[in-house]
């Protein structure tokens, strides 16, 4: 499990050493960051009292306390550090960053420790959220960022960028490697972000970058989300996936407030494959499968509580006391999980989502414009669809047929408009701008080369075993092409000249890392982790600055468009 153990034991070692009860105090970034890594239970195995946020503390003495920080290195935070030491609450101060400290920042809170209250500072580079052994975030507001260019607004241009920089860096520190770097080559934005990454790694700090070298040197690729945006805007038919698309996850928790009927301690449920052994085994199960395994599940709970209704000696009560934890622990998860699914059932049922994702993978996966125009007509004046299903199925037909007939795609746009009181104008077009075929580097429909050809034609000779679930993202074509030592240099090049020094010339990696700018699906997620079980030799993690669904893909549109509107207003 590699990012998450890199996670459990960074903050294990924070806490493990410093006895008695603790404060642990967190920022914004670092709650998301060791409430994925470490569950409130096993928190307060290590004696953790109380947690805190460093910007709304309380102001009453807890001298009998120690605190133990865990925070990013930012200016506002060292703000606050130096104010609070200056007046310490707590006998004892343990300070630790998820990434590099400046030699600037460290004489800050030196000056400040006028009373000799800290006790050690650290930097535990846990600079990530790591939901997944193989798959992390960077949780960043500002994602719309990477679809505007830096002249609109340069502050929060380089604020983005720097972000994803120290995310990265962190992200090697954990598992002690220095990559060589290739990035997108039609993306500006990918390759700023792998230029700075390259210049802290082998120029700003070369010497935390210094590991042992491997025979062959890890490889971390920068690639733009807008080069895939077909799969952050269709339905998902696997459990992970499809609760993120139609509930939502942050963070591995599910929050189910808005649910009817649902009991007070299951309204924000945790979905952790490190945690829950049943959802490990069936994350990447589609519908109709899960299903079947959650009637099995509860068959077996059932059965669990008829043997614990029957008790007749004191043996047996004494029996039930014993496992009543591990029995209700039980009947949390099952309660959990069917509540999950009757929800999802719900929203398919009464966004007829069966049918609009039929179509949805029909223009994601096959050819034949006139059926596909005929479908999405229909489904567009289907009362029973939802503004944001018309809309995606409007902007996957435009991604995959711009170049070919611009009379139906204006009768498309139109029947939009007419049709869905939520349609913002221009936002299809504004898609096209961003991801259209000129703009794109890969080959998203596997029409450009003769293997993919051949592949698309037997996929629709055989069938595929579920029509829900045949589409397959850009990054496995990617994956493939890397595995394989395909990956063209003149689509993808290197940085500098590292790559030499790394002994990478003609040998396929052993690890890499895919970071995508603008964001992850777990559909991608699930393409790594099928790949990383095929034993192929070369193991994948993935990264992106915020996990999508279609709902956060679009608002991040909606925002880029607004801005540059204002822009070009201005």
């Amino acid at each position: 499990m590699v990012l998450i153990s890199a996670a459990r034991d960074y903050v294990g070692r924070m806490l493990q050493d410093i006895s008695g009860m603790k404060v642990l105090i967190l920022d914004t970034q670092t709650v998301s960051i060791v409430s994925v890594a470490y569950s409130q239970s096993e928190l307060l195995q290590k004696e953790v009292f109380l947690v805190e946020l460093v910007d709304s503390m309380p102001k009453e003495s807890m001298a009998h306390l120690k605190a133990v920080y865990f925070l990013r290195p930012t200016l506002e935070n060292i703000k606050h550090l130096r104010t609070q030491l200056a007046r310490p609450r707590f006998g004892e101060y343990h300070l630790f960053f998820s990434n590099i400290l400046h030699p600037s920042q460290l004489q800050i809170l030196a000056d400040a420790d006028e009373q000799e209250v800290v006790q050690q500072v650290q930097e535990f580079y846990l600079d990530f959220v790591a939901i997944d052994a193989y798959h992390f975030t960077l949780n960043l507001h500002l994602n719309h960022m990477y679809m505007l260019p830096a002249v609109v607004d340069p502050p929060s241009s380089q604020s983005f960028c720097e972000r994803v920089v120290d995310g990265i860096s962190a992200v090697f520190l954990a598992l002690k490697r220095r990559p060589v770097i290739r990035y997108q080559r039609t993306s500006d934005i990918a390759r700023t972000i792998a230029q700075e990454a390259a210049r802290v790694m082998y120029e700003k700090e070369p010497a935390l970058f210094d590991f042992r070298r491997t025979e062959i040197s890890p490889l971390l690729l920068v690639i733009d989300r807008r080069d895939d945006p077909v799969t952050p805007l269709l339905n998902q038919w696997t459990y992970q996936a499809m609760v993120h698309e139609l509930i939502g996850i942050q963070d591995n928790k599910v929050d189910l407030r808005d649910i009817a009927k649902v009991q007070k301690d299951q309204q924000k449920v945790v979905l952790s494959s490190e945690q829950d052994a049943f959802f490990k085994a069936n994350m990447y199960e589609n519908f109709g499968d899960l299903g079947m395994n959650i009637k099995r599940m509860v068959d077996e709970f059932q059965q669990l509580a008829k043997s614990n209704q029957n008790i007749q000696t004191i043996e047996d009560m004494a029996k039930f006391v014993d496992n009543y934890p591990e029995y209700r622990k039980i009947h949390g998860n099952v309660s959990k999980h069917v509540t999950m699914v009757t929800e999802m059932s719900r929203i398919v049922d009464g966004r007829k989502l069966m049918l609009v994702s039929q179509t949805e993978q029909e223009l994601a996966c096959n050819g034949g414009q006139v059926a596909a125009f005929e479908a999405v007509t229909k489904l567009l004046n289907n009362e029973s669809v939802s503004d944001i299903d018309r809309l995606r199925l409007v902007m996957l037909y435009t991604l995959r047929y711009e170049k070919e007939s611009p009379v139906q795609l204006m009768q498309l746009f139109n029947k939009l408009a007419s049709r869905s009181a939520k349609y913002k104008s221009g936002l299809v077009q504004f898609l096209l701008k961003q991801a259209g075929v000129d703009k794109r580097t890969g080959d998203l429909y596997g029409n450009r080369n003769f293997l993919n050809i051949a592949r698309n034609m037997a996929r629709g000779l055989k069938g595929v075993e579920n029509v829900y679930t045949q589409h397959q993202p850009l990054l496995f074509q990617t994956m493939e092409s890397i595995t394989k030592w395909r990956l063209k240099d003149v689509d993808y090049p290197f940085v500098g000249n590292h790559f030499q020094q790394g002994r990478f010339v003609g040998i396929k990696p052993q690890e890499v890392v895919i970071f995508i700018v603008g964001g992850t699906t777990y559909e991608e997620a699930r393409s790594v982790a099928l790949q990383n079980a095929t034993n192929s030799g070369t193991r994948f993690i993935l990264g992106g600055s915020v996990v999508l669904n279609s709902k956060r893909f679009l608002r991040d549109l909606e925002e880029a468009q607004r801005i540059s509107r204002s822009s070009s207003a201005v």
